[in-house]
C-alpha cells in the first residue's frame, strides 16, 4: 500500500518547491509553503499515487486529496508553451474547461455554471493558474465536488487549492467493522452513549440516505449512479447529514451508459462494481440502462445491517421492527431498473419514508 512514502510527505515538499519557481499556485499555497499554516498530520490513504492525507489548517482538521502524487504527473496544457499565457482569450479557456469536463463526466456545460472550476483573474501568476486548473480538472472527483457543493448538502465542501492538491471538509469515514457502521459518539458527542440516541441516530441517518438517493436521482440534469457503496465511502456530519466524500466512482447517466454498453457473453459481463445491466445474448452486447440502483445498493450493504433481526431491541414495537426488516428486504433485492422496477423503487422509497418517520414517532414518545 505505500503508506511510508505518504509519510514522508516528500509531495508537499515537492509542491512548494513547485510553487516558489512559479510553476504552480493556489489559495493555500502561501499557508502551505511560507506561513507554516497548513501543517502535515499523516497519512490516512496511499495507493498508485493517490494520496489522501490530514492536515491542520490554522487550526482546524482538513484532508488534501489528489489523484496522482506528483504535479508533473498530470498531463500539461501543451498550449501554455506555445503562446503567452496573458494572450489566452478567456472564452478559450471556458471552452477548454467545458471540453475537459465533457470528457471526464460526459456533461455538457454551460458557460454559467463553470464558474466553480474557473474563477481566477489574469495577474502575475496566470500561468501557474492555469497549469494548476487544468491539474485539478485531470481529476474526476474535484470536478464533482467543486460542482455540486453549492447544490448539494450530500457531498464534500472544497476548502481551497494548491497546484494538483486540493482541500475538502474533514469527517470521519464509516468501516463495515463498525458496529453501527459510522462513529455516533465522536459525531454527536457522548450522549449518543444510550442504546435509544443510538437508535434515534440511525433512523435520521437512515432518512438522510433516503434524502441523498432521492437527490441524486432528481436534481440535476441527469441522474448520478454510484457505483461503489460502502461505509467507507461515506461520513455524517454533526446534524448527522450523509455526505459523499469519495466518489471516484460516481457517474452521470451519459458517463454510467457508455461505462455499461460493453460486449457480453453473459450478464456476469456486465457487472461494473455496484452499478450492473443485462447482457442482450441475440447482439453479445451489454443494456445500457442500468439494472439496479442506488437505493437497492444502499439497502443491501447500509440498511441491512441496521434493520436485521439481532438489532432488534425494546425501543420500537415488533410489528413495526419486522415491518422496517421486510421493507429493508424487498428493497435490496436487484432488479429494479426497468419500468416496473422503476414503480418498485418509488413504491420502496415511500414505504421506508413512512416506517422510519413512523419509528421516529414512536422513539420520541417513549422519551
Amino acid at each position: 500500500m505505500g503508506v511510508w512514502s505518504c509519510y514522508e510527505y516528500s509531495a508537499l515538499s515537492l509542491q512548494c518547491l513547485d510553487y516558489s519557481s512559479g510553476a504552480l499556485t493556489g489559495d493555500l499555497c502561501e499557508d502551505l509553503c511560507v506561513a507554516q499554516k497548513l501543517v502535515y498530520k499523516h497519512c490516512l490513504y496511499y495507493d498508485r499515487g493517490k494520496k489522501v492525507i490530514q492536515a491542520d489548517w490554522r487550526g482546524q482538521p482538513i484532508i488534501l486529496k489528489s489523484k496522482k502524487e506528483m504535479f508533473s504527473s498530470y498531463q500539461h496544457l501543451s498550449m501554455l508553451e506555445e503562446v503567452e499565457t496573458q494572450d489566452i482569450p478567456e472564452t478559450e479557456l471556458l471552452l477548454m474547461v467545458a471540453l475537459e469536463v465533457k470528457n471526464v463526466l460526459g456533461l455538457e456545460l454551460s458557460n454559467n455554471t463553470m464558474g466553480p472550476l474557473w474563477t481566477r483573474k489574469k495577474g502575475p501568476r496566470w500561468k501557474a493558474q492555469v497549469a494548476s486548473m487544468w491539474s485539478l480538472l485531470q481529476q474526476e472527483e474535484y470536478i464533482y465536488f467543486s460542482l455540486l457543493q453549492d447544490f448539494s448538502k450530500h457531498v464534500l465542501r472544497i476548502i481551497g487549492t494548491c497546484g494538483h492538491f486540493y482541500a475538502v471538509e474533514y469527517l470521519t469515514a464509516g468501516h463495515a467493522w463498525h458496529k453501527t457502521l459510522f462513529p455516533l459518539e465522536s459525531m454527536v458527542g457522548p450522549s449518543l452513549a444510550g442504546h435509544r440516541s443510538r437508535v434515534r441516530a440511525i433512523i435520521d441517518i437512515a432518512l438522510s440516505f433516503l434524502d441523498m438517493v432521492q437527490h441524486f436521482d432528481n436534481d440535476f440534469s441527469h441522474r448520478l449512479h454510484l457505483c461503489d457503496i460502502k461505509p467507507e465511502n461515506f461520513a455524517i456530519r454533526h446534524d448527522l447529514t450523509v455526505v459523499a466524500i469519495d466518489v471516484d466512482m460516481a457517474f452521470f447517466e451519459p458517463k454510467m451508459r457508455d461505462i455499461l454498453e460493453q460486449n457480453c457473453t453473459g450478464d456476469e459481463d456486465c457487472n461494473f462494481f455496484d452499478c450492473f445491466s443485462k447482457c442482450n445474448l441475440k447482439i453479445r452486447k451489454c443494456g445500457a440502462q442500468r439494472a439496479n440502483n442506488n437505493l437497492q445498493v444502499i439497502c443491501d450493504k447500509i440498511f441491512r445491517r441496521w434493520f436485521s433481526p439481532n438489532l432488534r431491541g425494546p425501543l420500537v414495537s415488533l410489528p413495526l421492527q419486522l415491518q422496517l426488516q421486510k421493507a429493508v428486504q424487498e428493497c435490496a433485492q436487484p432488479g429494479h431498473g426497468e419500468t416496473t422496477g422503476h414503480q418498485r423503487t418509488l413504491k420502496s422509497l415511500s414505504e421506508l419514508y413512512h416506517l422510519l418517520r413512523v419509528t421516529q414517532r414512536e422513539l420520541q414518545r417513549a422519551e
